[in-house]
């Protein structure tokens, strides 16, 4: 499959279960990443992620390809007081973020995270919002290229512990994204 057979929409919420086993599945399997045993609750977040779209602001954006097969997900929220962090993140103004980007295994590599992130960063552009914070752990560091290459940078002003996992925040200016406003 060609990456432009995929696209990004927002989820519908018969597709909610169907996605929080894919996001159960894709973190249960990340060598480091607390398992379910040790974080239940936040296990039980990702298996009922269509909760989330109950807050205010609050976006489950969701990648398929051709034959509407989800191949992977996202949180966007453009109200950071609902976005759900410790920390400080949640007290930030004009700021966007998203969080639990998850890409089926077997389709990694295909461009779908990247799509996932443009979409958010596009969300949070159109909001006219001057930053995008998100969150991830060295467990995920795949995941840091990614968010690095789209602008992203380390901000520990942001980092925070879930339980006795540390959580490391990154922020994107969206002003000076150069991938936004060339």
């Amino acid at each position: 499959m060609s990456k432009q057979d995929y696209i990004v929409r927002n989820a519908e919420p018969i597709e909610f279960s169907e996605i929080g086993n894919l996001m159960v599945r894709v973190f249960s399997q990340v060598e480091g990443f607390p398992k379910e045993t040790d974080q239940p609750d936040y296990y039980k977040t990702l298996a009922n992620i269509g909760e989330i779209t109950k807050k205010p602001g609050a976006e489950l954006l969701v990648a398929v390809d051709a034959k509407n097969k989800i191949t992977g997900a996202v949180v966007y929220f453009s109200e950071m007081k609902y976005y759900g962090s410790g920390g400080i993140a949640t007290k930030e103004q004009n700021t966007s973020g998203f969080r639990l980007l998850t890409v089926d295994p077997l389709v990694r590599g295909s461009g779908i995270g990247k799509r996932l992130v443009r979409e958010c960063i596009r969300k949070a552009d159109d909001n006219r919002h001057d930053y995008m914070i998100i969150h991830t752990t060295v467990a995920m560091q795949t995941a840091w290229r990614l968010y690095e290459k789209h602008g992203f940078e380390r901000s520990e002003e942001f980092d925070f512990m879930q339980g006795e996992l540390p959580v490391l925040g990154f922020r994107l200016n969206l002003r000076n994204n150069k991938s936004l406003h060339p």
